[in-house]
């Protein structure tokens, strides 16, 4: 009797595991479009950001140091494409991001430069 009860205890608790295992089968309904499309990546000697969404005026880029956390970039953005050179990054994971006036970080990412 008390075998049978370890074996059913045993198997709700691996199917409970096997089904927190699974991906939802329904899409995020949050997911949002990329504003931004940065090429090469991993990039050597330079890095294009090109902005989806044209209209926008109000929207600077800055690019941090991945590790340290030292701003290396904070521009605005009037262009539809701006190409930035690398000659002053390091080998190494940098985050951007895309900041409204107001502040308000509207997307983030990274890219690796490999030199």
């Amino acid at each position: 009797m008390l075998k049978q009860l370890l074996i059913s205890v045993g198997l709700m608790v691996l199917s409970f595991s096997l089904k927190a295992q699974q991906a939802p089968t329904t899409p995020s309904t949050g997911a949002m479009e990329k504003l931004v499309k940065l090429y090469p990546n991993p990039a050597v000697s330079y890095i294009v950001f090109e902005l989806k969404n044209s209209g926008r005026k109000d929207i600077s880029l800055q690019v941090y140091n991945g590790i340290l956390g030292k701003k290396m970039i904070d521009t605005k953005l009037t262009l539809e494409r701006i190409t930035l050179s690398l000659n002053d990054f390091t080998r190494g994971v940098y985050v951007y991001h895309l900041v409204e006036n107001s502040g308000k970080i509207i997307e983030s990412g990274k890219f690796q430069v490999t030199k």
